[in-house]
């Protein structure tokens, strides 16, 4: 009789010891190692290549460059962020919290396949074939080319795979799938990298597209293996608010495409539907003339997009004031704040600070660090940035305003909104001679330092040219301080 072995398996991060510690020495997470039988060695060949690949090396300049066929989704914004459609023989990774719409997205997108290109199966771990109906009903997704399956042993989904041949396959969810050969629990580490290494070998074996759904953990990372991200092409993310009706779909990773496209989806009552216009509808609840709103424009991969930069500041009783950020990330935002207090003479020191990026957005580059800056200044002095103006700039230790890429297409794309007043950085002005994108009637100003830009944003030119912001002295006469007496009153 075989001598049955065991290992313990870190269920964060994958890390495999011969006997327990209560430590994992891969992840620093506590009491993760679980006991797991070793899975017994296979008698076949697990290869990944392609179909009709060979194994031979060949020179690099004779390899055929011919662009890998693309399938139309039926969603123009799924098509851009996996880079132009869906790839045959790709397995694509779908992650995001319980209830944002990843079955909902990806039961509409087998109907289309099904209708347009062939047959689908869609094999579902944790709803009945009956319930998988129900929803379809709700969506509008039914078709005759659509198949159903509710199983969760791999080697039954894998001959049911081989015998359709389908033009596409949804496995809903990984964590649902297991291998009977492997002695462990569904959705332990084990058979979630075994199951996702066998489904690879299957998508490229028969050149099928596999879309796997996947669970992600209180901390928004997906659960399951490090390795899980790395063995699939591809690894999409739907993200948004459950209680708000947007959702945005990011590639975190992408073999076939740019990791910098994003799709905009307002969730309705039969699905997911494509927002064609995603600035319009980032700024269509603005509040007028309200303090603290600042609007970027963003960059995301090639298409600009405007999105709100709200900012609250209140006086604190607590010695340590609170700072909270959402759709920016909270260390840009302490580092903006010292920026302001050091360069600018804003006292922030006794005053909580609260940054949020409207309608479930987020900023990840650092152009819209003026932004964020002049939001909580506008907010700290109750000053409301004029309607009509966009902000674009980074912003450096020093107090300098640095330049941002492809200043023309955010302007252009500003202009059609109908912003007409802009701050950006002196560098960009100095380098960008030719303008071909950029509209002649709008009014573009240029900011050199963090100073120059909030005291232009709030109307307080005068002031700096006289050296009097820094120095504690208010516009109008008024006599009410802005630097840090503020904070003192």
């Amino acid at each position: 009789m075989r001598k049955v072995k065991t290992r313990f398996v870190c269920q964060s991060c994958g890390y495999e010891s011969p006997r327990w510690m209560g430590r994992c020495p891969g992840c620093n997470e506590w009491n993760t190692l679980v006991e797991e039988v070793e899975p017994r060695p296979l008698g076949h060949s697990t290869s990944l290549s392609r179909s009709g690949a060979t194994g031979r090396p060949v020179a690099i300049a004779a390899v055929e460059a011919a662009a890998e066929p693309r399938l139309p989704s039926g969603f123009a914004e799924v098509d851009r962020v996996l880079g132009g459609g869906v790839v045959p023989g790709s397995l694509v990774l779908v992650g995001g919290d319980p209830g944002i719409g990843k079955s909902t997205i990806l039961l509409q997108l087998s109907r289309h396949i099904a209708e347009t290109a062939g047959p689908v199966l869609y094999v579902s771990g944790e709803e009945s074939v009956r319930q998988v109906r129900l929803r379809a009903d709700r969506l509008g997704a039914l078709s005759e080319r659509l198949f159903v399956m509710s199983e969760t042993e791999l080697e039954q989904v894998a001959a049911a795979l081989t015998e359709l041949s389908p033009k596409l396959c949804v496995i809903d969810s990984i964590q649902t799938v297991y291998r009977s050969d492997i002695q462990s629990a569904p959705g332990s580490v084990s058979q979630v990298r075994e199951s996702a290494a066998e489904l690879m070998r299957l998508a490229k074996t028969l050149g099928v597209p596999v879309f796997i759904v996947g669970h992600v953990t209180k901390s928004g990372d997906l659960a399951g293996p490090r390795v899980l991200e790395h063995i699939v092409d591809t690894v999409l993310y739907l993200e948004g608010e459950r209680h708000q009706s947007y959702r945005i779909l990011r590639a975190a990773k992408n073999r076939f495409g740019s990791t910098n496209e994003i799709a905009v989806f307002l969730m309705e009552e039969n699905g997911l539907a494509e927002v064609d216009n995603p600035s319009e509808a980032f700024l269509a609840e603005r509040p007028a003339g309200a303090a603290g709103s600042v609007v970027f424009a963003s960059l995301e991969g090639t298409r600009p997009l405007l999105v709100e930069v709200q900012a609250l500041v209140a006086a604190t009783t607590f010695p340590a004031p609170r700072r909270m950020a959402a759709g920016v990330d909270y260390n840009r935002l302490v580092l903006l704040l010292a920026v302001l207090e050091k360069r600018a003479g804003l006292n922030l020191s006794a005053h909580d600070a609260y940054v949020k990026v409207s309608g479930g957005a987020r900023i990840d580059e650092p152009a819209g660090d003026l932004a964020v800056v002049t939001a909580v200044a506008s907010s700290l002095r109750n000053a409301p940035v004029p309607e009509r103006m966009v902000l674009l700039g980074e912003v450096g230790l020093t107090g300098e305003v640095r330049a941002v890429s492809r200043l023309d297409e955010r302007l252009g794309e500003a202009a059609k909104l109908g912003f007409t007043d802009f701050l950006v950085p002196a560098g960009n002005l100095r380098r960008s001679r030719a303008s071909r994108g950029r509209p002649s009637d709008l009014n573009i100003q240029a900011v050199s330092t963090v100073e120059e830009a909030v005291a232009i944003a709030l109307g307080l030119e005068g002031h700096v040219a006289a050296g009097q912001v820094a120095a504690g002295h208010a516009p109008g006469g008024r006599g009410e301080p802005w630097g840090r007496e503020a904070g003192r009153r």
